[in-house]
């Protein structure tokens, strides 16, 4: 694939991949790309482990199936996608705390929790409205 001069994709070229498996999911599967409602579906699985007859009952579950689907494979893909790209731009690296979070939040946990978790209510609230 085309990288730039730092190893990282072009963003012009990912962004136009990622509209066209975009398209192809609504046109071939008749469902747009979402990854918010795998993530439920995962607790879902994991809490039936342990409490069945709690998630069998409730409404949410009884519209969308904890299962393992062609959303949350392609979240599985997002995954794997993302460590093939930075494996072949060569910018693979395992860090406990990203370089950019340190120059912004320092080294405690305290504040880049806060952020983190202010970011996370904001995006599933969005996702939940949108019905994600």
């Amino acid at each position: 694939m085309s990288t730039t001069a730092k190893g990282h994709w072009n963003p012009y070229l990912a962004g136009a991949l990622a509209g066209l498996v975009s398209i192809f999911s609504v046109w071939g599967a008749g469902k747009f790309l979402g990854a918010s409602t795998s993530f439920v579906k995962s607790a879902a699985m994991l809490e039936k482990l342990f409490a069945p007859d709690h998630v069998a009952g409730l409404d949410y579950f009884i519209k969308n199936a904890p299962r393992i689907d062609w959303q949350w494979m392609f979240v599985v893909g997002i995954l794997l996608g993302a460590l093939l790209a930075s494996l072949s731009g060569r910018t693979f690296k395992v860090q406990a705390v990203p370089d950019m979070w340190r120059a912004r939040y320092g080294e405690t946990v305290g504040p880049r929790a806060a952020v983190a978790f202010i970011g996370g209510v904001v995006a599933m609230f969005g996702a939940r409205l949108a019905d994600g």
